[in-house]
């Protein structure tokens, strides 16, 4: 397979071209989509333009096409709690029935990249000062 080959369609109208982009955002949103994917993954250079403002929907998925197929690679991070092979295997699943459904392209493999969990944040825990404490404090002054 080589990467980033747009397929080719020829009709009776003209010609129906995919691009590689494409695979790329329908991958990411179907993999986003997935319960337990806390968010794409897309390494540093990703993230610090995320947070500069610029969204982008296939990051964390690098996608290569051939004539009739194409192979995707997903990074996510994956939320605390939820079993990590069974995300996988549903966005797997997920993945290639939207490229497949769309697009008509054939998904030979879908490769699930893990890069962190999500922990949940800790709730803040105010100390809890007894009654009498509170009095015992109001008469020392």
């Amino acid at each position: 397979m080589e990467e980033y080959t747009a397929d080719t369609e020829k009709t009776e109208l003209g010609k129906v071209q995919i691009a590689p982009e494409v695979l790329e955002v329908i991958a990411g949103m179907a993999a986003s989509e997935v319960e337990g994917v806390a968010q794409m993954s897309g390494g540093f250079v990703g993230d610090i333009a995320e947070r500069l403002g610029r969204k982008n929907v296939a990051r964390g998925v690098r996608v290569e096409v051939g004539s009739r197929e194409a192979a995707v690679d997903v990074s996510i991070v994956v939320k605390y709690g939820y079993r990590i092979p069974e995300v996988a295997r549903n966005i797997q699943d997920s993945v290639s029935s939207a490229i497949e459904s769309m697009t008509g392209l054939s998904v030979v493999e879908v490769n699930v990249h893990i890069v962190d969990v999500e922990l949940k944040p800790e709730e803040k825990v105010q100390p809890v000062v007894a009654q009498n404490q509170a009095e015992e404090y109001q008469r020392v002054r």
